[in-house]
């Protein structure tokens, strides 16, 4: 019987070398993900281990120690009711990443199913996209407001108005890729062997899709996140005791030029978080889209 015979230490070293180098490689090569994909997990690790980052209850108010600069005590300083604004810094992360990734993964796949019976059912394309240009003729933070006074200030309202509003434009870049793929050949011959309806959208469709919305899910993300903190900061979005960045900037507003760092904090990280999700859109674009990779 003839005896296995297992790599020897060197040549394993030797390949997780190789591994490591390649993944060194491709990281250098698309730095437009890897950086602010960091600056994003970096936001994501905040949000979730908060209450263990030297912060206290965010609403707890101690009137005594209102407006006070940054210190030891408290990094950030107070605001005007004596709360920690650090800590509602902190926790305000999870409201924006919350409501930008829900917004992000509700719209994309709402968009995805109107868009593909939009642009693969003939007769049903004129009805869906008549509605969509109803909804995209209202400016999408106009219509989230409206949304938002209709069914009452909360999260969960925050996420179905800006959902709402972001759908059309998904929608419509869904339709103009399965336009051009259902004249595609291989689409054709799927139909004529009798392929139902369903079965070419899942099999020879969607996975065209799933690029282009994958990219525009990141736009939708960073759009929702201003979108919440425009609808609080004037007073349609979250309650007032929620600590999201739009609320801490709206309670600061008044203060500015006696107490600038008061928004200056919610404002930084707000810009962080978005810059980051837009640059990472960019640079998944430029990894899918062949024409956009330079030296290829």
């Amino acid at each position: 019987m003839s005896k296995v015979v297992s790599p020897s230490p060197i040549v394993a070293v030797g390949a997780a070398q190789t591994r490591f180098a390649s993944l060194v490689a491709m990281a250098r090569r698309n730095m437009l993900i890897v950086v602010p994909g960091a600056m994003l997990a970096l936001m994501a690790f905040i949000a979730i281990f908060a209450p263990y980052l030297g912060t206290v209850d965010p609403t707890s108010l101690n009137p005594a120690a209102r407006l006070q600069d940054p210190s030891a005590a408290h990094w950030f300083g107070t605001d005007m009711l004596g709360r920690d604004l650090y800590s509602r810094v902190i926790y305000g992360s999870r409201v924006s990443l919350i409501v930008g990734l829900s917004v992000a993964f509700f719209s994309s796949v709402a968009g995805l199913v109107v868009g593909m019976m939009s642009g693969f059912i003939r007769w049903l394309d004129p009805i869906i996209m008549r509605i969509m240009d109803g909804m995209m003729s209202i400016p999408p933070i106009l219509l989230a407001i409206a949304l938002v006074a209709l069914t009452g200030g909360s999260m969960q309202n925050v996420i179905i108005a800006i959902t709402i509003a972001e759908i059309p434009r998904t929608t419509r870049l869904v339709r103009s890729v399965v336009l051009s793929i259902r004249e595609e050949p291989y689409v054709d011959a799927a139909i004529t062997a009798g392929s139902s309806t369903p079965k070419i959208l899942l099999k020879h469709i969607l996975p065209n899709t799933v690029a282009p919305i994958t990219v525009q899910a990141t736009y939708v993300c960073a759009a929702a996140m201003i979108a919440e903190s425009i609808l609080s900061f004037i007073g349609a979005g979250l309650p007032p005791i929620v600590p999201s960045w739009g609320n801490i900037i709206a309670d600061a507003r008044s203060l500015w030029q006696m107490k600038p760092l008061m928004i200056f904090f919610p404002a930084l990280f707000l810009s962080i978080c978005v810059l980051a999700v837009n640059l990472l859109g960019d640079g998944l674009r430029e990894l899918i889209d062949p024409r956009l990779v330079k030296g290829q």
